[in-house]
């Protein structure tokens, strides 16, 4: 057994030690507890005898050891994974061990650099579309978060199901908050009411969870009944129905749903938060975003973007890469601790829930000079080599890092370009607040002014 050194941390209140910072504002309450504490955090929250602890994580070192090096020692065990699994299903999110393994063999196919390149004109029709909106904005403004969510929305159901779903769209676009809210809540309460019973957030809960399978499964049964003879249909269903293992193996009719709503959500939560961020900090930056112009015009003059352009961009790609160090989608991670493990020089003991945070080791002062400055630069290759490979991890790391990596860049770099070259942005909402669900979201509006130029 280890030395035990005791884990610093916050005293937080007597009654409910740091649950109401946690619940209420986790950003900051990580954020301070790294300023104050150092990289290895113990916090406490919960009234005594249902008392939670949570060792928070914040060095690349921890974090490596956490996603990557002792992996199958941390997994995705705790309240707020148990609600989620219940919400969302058993998909690539959520499942775990053997149904893991064989869901990833099934689907990693599917994402493969010149599978997901297949994509790009669907990305840019739909970045042509957003510009069309923007062009018919009232007064010239729009919220950047809610016309990114749409946009990537859009493009992720045409890709899914290789059809114009609208309706899905605008389903899923009203309830994922809900549910988010309603995952967020269950999964840190000290105590959880049964789902039967008929309270308030339970009804608001459950009714977006089925309003979003009923989508999924109206989809999945309309994909059928057009047909999958089609040997040339590259939709991610037909895909999904298709794909087969050594032994023949395939998903089955309640993995299917739980991928494509996994997909649904998560396909879009990523790229949506991105390139909402990118384009206000961009607004809000004359210097980058005339760099970021000046390269979108001149690599897409007159004509829509392809896949071989996310190299013509690097840019660009430098913008999207400091966003999402900024403002990452997925801001906090956690896992629980099988056995007793040493992290940065304390005791993480056996059962102990961990939490990574995405937001705060990306703005580590050790790591980032002036961490809040914009910068996209940081992201020059030389200066990335000579950055410890967990200082910036959005798309997570280790065996269990994002399938969706290269989907997300191929189409927030692209449609970035699209509208820059098309757009003047200018922010009208400086300063936004932050709210974190199942991932990061603006809390309040993110209004930029676009005027048609370039």
């Amino acid at each position: 057994m280890a030395t035990a050194t005791p884990v610093p941390g916050p005293a937080g209140n007597p009654l409910v030690g740091s649950l109401f910072d946690l619940t209420r504002r986790p950003l900051r309450t990580y954020l301070a507890a790294r300023r104050d504490h150092g990289d290895v955090v113990r916090l406490q929250a919960g009234p005594p005898g249902l008392r939670a602890d949570f060792y928070a994580v914040f060095s690349p070192d921890g974090v490596q050891q956490v996603l990557g090096g002792e992996a199958a020692n941390f997994r995705k065990e705790s309240a707020f994974y148990d609600e989620l699994r219940t919400s969302v299903g058993n998909g690539l999110l959520t499942s775990q061990d053997g149904d893991y393994q064989r869901q990833r063999r099934l689907i990693q196919p599917l994402f493969t650099r010149r599978r997901v390149d297949g994509y790009a004109e669907v990305i840019a029709q739909e970045a042509r579309a957003l510009a069309e909106r923007w062009r018919a904005a009232p007064d010239g403004v729009v919220d950047a978060t809610d016309e990114t969510s749409r946009f990537a929305m859009r493009a992720v159901a045409r890709i899914l199901f290789g059809a114009d779903v609208e309706g899905a769209v605008d389903v899923v676009h009203r309830n994922f908050p809900l549910l988010g809210e309603y995952i967020k809540e269950r999964g840190f309460a000290p105590v959880r009411v049964p789902r039967s019973w008929p309270t308030p957030g339970n009804r608001r809960g459950l009714g977006a969870q089925r309003a979003l399978y009923e989508v999924c499964d109206r989809i999945i049964a309309e994909r059928a009944a057009r047909g999958s003879g089609d040997e040339d249909a590259d939709d991610l269903l037909t895909l999904l129905e298709r794909a087969r293992g050594e032994g023949g193996e395939r998903l089955d009719p309640a993995e299917l749903r739980d991928q494509v709503l996994v997909f649904l959500v998560a396909g879009h939560e990523t790229t949506a938060t991105s390139l909402a961020f990118a384009l206000h900090l961009l607004a809000k930056h004359p210097e980058q975003r005339k760099l970021a112009q000046e390269e979108a015009r001149t690599v897409l003059a007159g004509r829509a973007p392809t896949a071989a352009d996310l190299e013509a961009l690097p840019y660009l790609t430098r913008v999207l890469k400091e966003a999402m160090r900024l403002y990452p989608a997925a801001s906090l991670v956690g896992r629980r601790a099988v056995d007793e493990t040493v992290i940065d020089g304390y005791v993480i003991p056996a059962g102990a829930q961990v939490v990574v945070a995405p937001l705060v080791t990306h703005r580590h002062p050790d790591h980032w000079a002036d961490p809040e400055r914009f910068d996209p630069d940081r992201f020059l290759p030389e200066v990335e080599k000579s950055r410890h490979r967990y200082a910036w991890f959005p798309f997570g790391g280790g065996p269990r890092a994002c399938i969706g990596q290269h989907f997300s860049m191929l189409e927030s770099v692209l449609t970035l370009g699209v509208l820059l070259r098309d757009f003047e942005v200018e922010a009208v909402d400086r300063r936004v607040a932050l709210a974190q669900g199942i991932t990061l979201r603006a809390a309040s509006p993110m209004r930029i002014r676009v005027t048609a130029g370039g």
